[in-house]
């Protein structure tokens, strides 16, 4: 039941991202669009590593090292393909430089990757994850 929880809410997280998400990066540059859309994509990663350990817990699977490790054991049990796998590595890397300011964030790569991949990519995980 509680996997059927998190799924509802990186739902309900991604409905509302894309109600904020501009469209053009003109649009996300502006201070408050960009602050909201980085906070909605950090809950969402958050809530996609909170469910892969659900799913390792629940299946009795292997203890990931870390975050990304997660996800890995995930693939390793063909719960995941390796694409969505990898995809959501680079996600939490993404998550993580944003949420600790580690060097220049380049908003435009930023823009473009949650813009134009992320929501997709985490559909894609919860389909794989709803038919275990």
């Amino acid at each position: 039941m509680r996997i059927l929880d998190k799924i509802d809410e990186i739902e309900k997280y991604l409905v509302e991202f894309e109600s904020i998400m501009p469209n053009t990066f003109e649009k996300y540059s502006n201070i408050m669009e960009k602050a909201a859309c980085e906070r909605y994509f950090e809950k969402i990663i958050e809530a996609v590593v909170d469910l892969a350990f659900l799913v390792i817990n629940e299946k009795n699977l292997e203890k990931p090292e870390d975050d990304k490790g997660a996800f890995d054991i995930l693939l390793n049990n063909k719960i995941i393909s390796k694409d969505t796998c990898e995809k959501l590595k680079d996600a939490k890397g993404m998550k993580n430089i944003i949420s600790h300011q580690y060097g220049h964030i380049d908003n435009k790569i930023v823009f473009n990757s949650i813009n134009e991949e992320f929501i997709g990519d985490v559909n894609d995980f919860l389909d794989q994850i709803k038919k275990i």
